[in-house]
């Protein structure tokens, strides 16, 4: 269990060590169950289990979604959070994930990488307009299962 009490009863919550900035240290680790939910052990319990099947049921329905059509990763941070609501493990991956995100972002408006990645972009085009053009020199617009034997 991510919260507890010490011997009078006051609440003990998880520190974060995640090294994030000031704003979002401030919030507090743990189970956000309503209070009523939290005071009675065997409810809580089967809140988590309940949490911990519905967020399962998500991230695998993202997984599946990686090789299926749909936005795989977008329902597997999704059952993430839905985690996050009661795992002090699963609030830690999305806080590193979110910094990582946005250093990646960041990264990603510098000029240098921009040029770097147009300059990339522009040579993988030129590779597929060349091999998409020697396919049409040889093949013509006949579809690759219609090709007859040679």
């Amino acid at each position: 269990m991510n919260t507890g009490s010490d011997k009078h009863g006051e609440a003990v919550v998880a520190e974060d060590r995640t090294g994030t900035d000031e704003a979002t240290v401030d919030r507090v680790l743990g189970s956000r169950a309503p209070e009523f939910i939290r005071a009675r052990r065997a409810l809580h319990l089967s809140w988590q289990v309940g949490v911990f099947i519905v967020g399962l049921a998500v991230v695998i329905a993202g997984a599946a979604m990686l090789v299926l059509p749909g936005p795989g990763w977008v329902v597997i941070f999704g059952g993430m959070a839905i985690w996050a609501t009661e795992f002090v493990w699963a609030q830690l991956v999305l806080r590193w994930t979110k910094r990582k995100v946005t250093e990646a972002a960041q990264r990603a408006l510098d000029p240098k990488v921009r040029r770097r990645n147009i300059i990339l972009t522009s040579i993988g085009l030129v590779i597929v307009a060349a091999l998409a053009g020697i396919y049409l020199w040889k093949f013509g617009l006949q579809m690759p299962w219609k090709i007859e034997d040679q």
